[in-house]
């Protein structure tokens, strides 16, 4: 068996078994066993032109995009699980990721009407509205928009929305411990720097917990974002020398987390972007201080597993952030923001500051579908950064000045970010 197309973050591998020949059936493994196939008709170009529907273009739109139908089966009679299908939709956005859209015909499985309603029910696929003169299955001859009602487009904005998962079966997805949105309620926050109204926020994660995790097929490399733990509760979870912890000025046991934040502070790359140099008692504090902060997520990030960066998971509404908002523009009650750094060098550069950009932003919309724009404010003279932001969604709204520094306020919209899916 060859490479793996992808892992879940549940650590199963999904591999693809190609047909000798382009109209041939190529098969889909979950951990070595078959549970879909599918077949290409590269002559069957289909597009979803809903934006056309009820005009005089219906069906004849040459500007969006046309791919070809694939049509799906399972390996034998015995009833296709929901979970091997989101998985088998997971590898089809995989092998296709350019598409918006993948237009499928439900071919030999034994529950296909079950399969159909999942697909439909949870937003994965969706039906193109038909033209008023014309119900019939598109002639296989040259790319047409006409579709049947019968043809389903899978819809990638969809699925990196989680479609399909938590409610649906119990394989999981990028969030591991998917938790509900809490309802509105007011909460209040009044500070030195803030005085805000703003939505209660939910309880913090427990220590250690892998908040996300995802293969980026481009690295062959799983991330990880993880709630800190400054006391190393789950130190015992990592392998004996993995960037474990060590010991403080004192002789005390320093967790795997605090003990690479302290050090990546006191180098100078990081504390010339950050400033914040110290000993282990002062990082310690600054770290417990954003614990008891209901505003704030303090993450450090991995590359399989090995330590690379740290994250701050902010709500704009009650960050200092939100009073450089130029006007007309305003924080969203569930909007957040993130501060960065990369601590270990071996991990820039490579393309990897786009990847990981994605992921914490992949994060964040998952996490709750109504926060609806990501905002960063790096320094406004650090390039590298707001090239890999605007190849992630991200826009420049305008520069401001902090009491420290000069920045770059950077929004990502939610749509925007579905709609161009770089999730790879």
């Amino acid at each position: 068996m060859g490479a793996p197309l992808l892992v879940l973050p549940d650590g199963g591998t999904v591999t693809v078994a190609h047909a000798a020949t382009k109209e041939g059936n190529n098969k889909i493994l979950h951990n070595g066993a078959h549970i879909l196939s599918y077949t290409l008709d590269a002559d069957a170009e289909l597009a979803f032109d809903a934006a056309a529907a009820g005009t005089r273009f219906h069906g004849t739109t040459t500007h969006v995009p046309a791919y070809p139908l694939l049509t799906l089966s399972a390996p034998s009679r015995a009833p296709l699980a929901l979970a091997d299908c989101w998985t088998a939709v997971y590898a089809l956005f995989t092998l296709f990721y350019t598409q918006e859209h993948i237009p499928t015909a439900l071919g030999a499985i034994d529950n296909a009407a079950e399969i159909r309603e999942y697909l439909l029910t949870s937003g994965l696929g969706r039906v193109c509205p038909t033209p008023p003169t014309s119900t019939s299955v598109p002639t296989p001859t040259a790319p047409t928009t006409n579709t049947a009602t019968d043809v389903l487009f899978l819809s990638r904005s969809m699925f990196w929305q989680a479609a399909g998962t938590t409610g649906f079966h119990t394989r999981q997805h990028w969030l591991l411990t998917p938790r509900p949105p809490l309802p509105p309620v007011a909460s209040y926050t009044r500070s030195e720097r803030v005085i805000a109204v703003h939505p209660q926020r939910p309880a913090k994660p427990a220590p250690g917990e892998v908040l996300y995790r995802r293969w980026c097929g481009a690295l062959r490399e799983t991330i990880d974002i993880t709630y800190f733990d400054v006391d190393g509760v789950r130190d015992g979870d990592y392998a004996s020398g993995d960037q474990g912890g060590g010991e403080g000025e004192g002789g005390e046991r320093v967790s795997r987390h605090l003990a690479a934040f302290h050090r990546w502070h006191n180098d100078a790359r990081v504390n010339a972007a950050w400033g914040e140099r110290g000993a282990l008692a002062a990082h310690r504090a600054y770290v417990e201080g954003l614990l008891a902060d209901p505003h704030a997520l303090p993450c450090m990030l991995s590359w399989n597993g090995e330590l690379m960066g740290y994250v701050e998971v902010v709500y704009t509404k009650e960050d200092h952030v939100a009073m450089n908002y130029p006007a007309g523009v305003v924080p969203g009650e569930w909007e957040r923001g993130i501060h960065v750094l990369v601590g270990e060098e071996k991990f820039l550069g490579n393309g990897r500051a786009e990847i990981w950009i994605r992921s914490l932003c992949h994060y964040i919309f998952l996490a709750d579908p109504r926060t609806d724009r990501v905002a960063g404010e790096p320094s406004s003279d650090n390039v590298p950064i707001a090239k890999a932001g605007e190849a992630s969604g991200f826009h420049t709204q305008t520069i401001f000045d902090f009491p420290y520094k000069r920045s770059r306020l950077i929004l990502n919209p939610r749509e925007k970010f579905f709609t161009l899916c770089r999730l790879w």
